[in-house]
């Protein structure tokens, strides 16, 4: 930190109590001036001899001899700086003070014109040389400013220390000399001499956003003042600004928001977020993460901002959706809503997005033969997993309405569920959490999904989960059975690599199907299916998955009632045409196989097995 000394003569002021203070001298006092609740019992002579203001309020005093300056900036400590000084007593001047001691040398107009060499020309020589060229310093003084408003406004120091702080911001980090971490435990210098670093260590050591948390410390106004001076400035990357803000944010926005605050905290906290939206970069593709923005989202509606605020905030949130997480998006709801989300807010954010972008869903681009989705696509794709893991996180909720957790999955296109597995799950919690459910209401909920874009292992899951409607269940049999015996070994395989995946479309489902299922009906004709091949819990055992011929899967055993009763229905169609095909390795032409017949006898089960 930089200081400077002033004076020579030691300090001869001291202290009676709290409120009194005197100078120890043989000379008696004649002159009493009250600052605030602090009197100094002092002597007219070097008062007047630096101070016109004194030295006129002196002259008109009589024999009374008392001035009263409650109003001097600064009170009773800087008053006594500049006491001092008047009497050549030595005085350091440093950061936290310097501005209280100019701003009072200001109001007892310690000019050149009383005094060659005043107080007011010495402390604008160390602003200027020492403490405007210091990054620390410069900080702490622009802290101390707002104390002694507006004087240190009207002399300007509180520009002067913005622009120098604003500057050294775009200055190239390998420029830097100065210890830019000095709010933590070791800086750079320290790094060096500690750790041996060379100068080429140390340059590289210093990011681009190496100031972002030493300006932390600022008063909001302040800040803000800052940042928009260091935007105007036009040197500085928009992602280093949203970097800024979003240190700032950590630092003084709270990470829960208890509605039981007082007022005046709820108000602050409103400001504060305003501010920081009104700071955004105005480059909308980068700056600040979707996930910072929908913090300030949640924020923004705890503490009541403006409309245009919050609309703005949703604007920016929907052009980058897509990089956001499940947990960003949980933003408590408020009354009247009485969902714990706001699935509306989500659904709108949602719809925005979907419209903004220009997504091109169906062209893929080849490269050496391979199929390579376009970054629109993989984007959208990024905002349909998004969406289904948001719908598993909200189906908990008990007060979700069967309409919103389907509007909110519609919203959503045809390409950019490529796998169904997630939706699957989201609506599988669904069901396990809203019991009360019709069976027009299951229907409607399980039609979101398509059976043919599930993994194997979701299909597994599927053909064993006794919330699904039977329904639901003979179709992910079939479309298994199908793919099964068809070869179609690679679909969906691989889940997490959504970016090379391909889906069959559903013309190419039904070709599938109708070659599939002439080998197929021969093949579960030989297949014997007894009780003791099942485990209690629905596995298969190992020596009935190595029995199995041409792919074909054995089933659970709510899968082994269902298809043994459909088996039995349906061997009338074909009943006829067995000794046609006994000993033929084709099935029946003409009409669909029986399972495509089955699958319309599946409407009205036992009650036994409804589910």
């Amino acid at each position: 930190m930089k200081f400077m000394k002033l004076g020579s003569k030691p300090d001869a002021f001291q202290a009676r109590g709290k409120s009194v203070r005197y100078v120890a001298s043989e000379l008696e006092t004649d002159v009493t001036i009250n600052v605030g609740e602090v009197k100094f019992n002092l002597h007219k002579f070097p008062l007047m001899s630096k101070s016109n203001r004194l030295l006129m309020l002196l002259s008109k005093a009589g024999e009374e001899n008392e001035i009263d300056m409650a109003d001097i900036p600064g009170g009773p400590k800087a008053f006594e700086i500049c006491a001092k000084f008047c009497y050549g007593m030595i005085v350091t001047l440093n950061a936290y003070n310097v501005v209280i001691a100019r701003c009072a040398a200001e109001y007892l107009e310690m000019t050149e014109d009383v005094d060659r060499g005043n107080l007011i020309f010495k402390i604008e020589v160390f602003l200027n040389s020492s403490i405007f060229r210091s990054w620390k310093d410069s900080i702490i003084v622009l802290q101390t400013t707002k104390s002694v408003l507006p004087w240190s406004e009207d002399l300007k120091i509180v520009g002067s220390c913005i622009d120098s702080i604003a500057s050294k911001t775009s200055v190239d980090p390998a420029s830097i000399t100065w210890s830019y971490t000095y709010n933590r435990k070791l800086s750079v210098p320290d790094k060096i001499a500690e750790e041996g670093l060379n100068f080429r260590d140390k340059t590289d050591s210093v990011p681009v956003d190496w100031w972002v948390e030493d300006i932390c410390e600022l008063d909001i106004d302040l800040y803000k003042r800052v940042m928009i001076t260091v935007k105007s400035k036009g040197r500085m990357d928009g992602k280093v600004i949203g970097e800024a803000l979003k240190t700032y944010a950590v630092r003084w926005l709270p990470d829960s928001f208890d509605e039981s605050i007082s007022d005046a905290l709820t108000w602050r906290y409103k400001y504060l977020v305003e501010t920081l939206i009104c700071l955004l970069p105005q480059d909308k593709a980068v700056g600040c993460s979707c996930s910072f923005l929908l913090k300030l989202l949640k924020f923004a509606i705890l503490v009541g901002i403006d409309d245009s605020a919050r609309e703005y905030l949703v604007k920016r949130i929907s052009l980058k959706l897509h990089e956001a997480s499940v947990k960003d998006l949980l933003i408590p709801a408020r009354p009247p809503q009485n969902t714990l989300y706001d699935v509306e807010l989500i659904q709108c954010i949602v719809g925005r997005s979907l419209m903004h972008g220009k997504y091109n869903q169906d062209v893929k681009h080849e490269e050496n033969g391979d199929f390579i989705l376009g970054h629109e696509h993989v984007t959208l794709m990024n905002v349909g997993k998004l969406v289904d893991g948001y719908l598993a996180e909200i189906a908990y909720d008990p007060n979700l309405t069967i309409c919103s957790f389907v509007d909110l999955s519609r919203s959503i296109p045809v390409s950019a569920r490529p796998i169904h597995d997630g939706l699957y799950k989201a609506i599988d919690i669904y069901l396990k959490e809203h019991l009360s459910l019709t069976k027009a209401e299951k229907k409607k909920i399980c039609g979101l999904m398509d059976v043919k874009k599930l993994t194997t292992d979701a299909s597994a899951h599927a053909a064993q989960n006794e919330r699904l409607p039977l329904r639901v269940v003979v179709q992910v049999l079939f479309f298994e059975q199908v793919r099964a015996a068809s070869g179609v070994h690679a679909l969906n395989n691989n889940a997490r690599d959504t970016s090379n995946s391909t889906t069959n479309t559903d013309e190419e489902w039904e070709k599938t199907a109708a070659d599939g299922n002439k080998s197929l009906v021969k093949q579960m004709s030989r297949t014997k299916i007894k009780d003791e091949d099942f485990q209690t819990n629905g596995e298969l055992l190992k020596k009935n998955s190595k029995s199995t011929k041409n792919g074909v899967q054995l089933l659970p055993s709510r899968s082994k009632r269902i298809f043994d009763r459909l088996w039995v229905v349906g061997r009338g169609h074909v009943e006829n045409r067995s000794s046609e095909t006994s000993g033929s390795s084709h099935s029946p032409t003409g009409d669909a196989s029986p399972l495509v017949h089955l699958q319309d006898k599946v409407g009205t089960p036992s009650p036994r097995e409804r589910v």
